[in-house]
């Protein structure tokens, strides 16, 4: 099943999904986008994507890890 952000109705990707957990509360059931949390915070779409890249990196489970592009 797809999820939507709560505040635009946009699909969510499972980086929005694990970062409205991170962020919000670790039992959320609703979710927001990059765009919906960064208003909420008060902070840019790019500071959130800087805190997905750092809890990826830091080994959050929340986080699957980017697969390496080959050529």
């Amino acid at each position: 099943m797809r999820m939507n952000c709560v505040t635009c109705c946009r699909p969510l990707t499972a980086d929005e999904i694990a970062v409205t957990k991170k962020l919000v509360n670790r039992g959320a059931t609703s979710f927001y986008c990059v765009d919906c949390l960064a208003a909420c915070f008060a902070v840019t779409p790019d500071d959130i994507r800087e805190r997905i890249a750092y809890f990826r990196a830091s080994g959050c489970t929340l986080f699957a890890a980017k697969e390496e592009e080959t050529c």
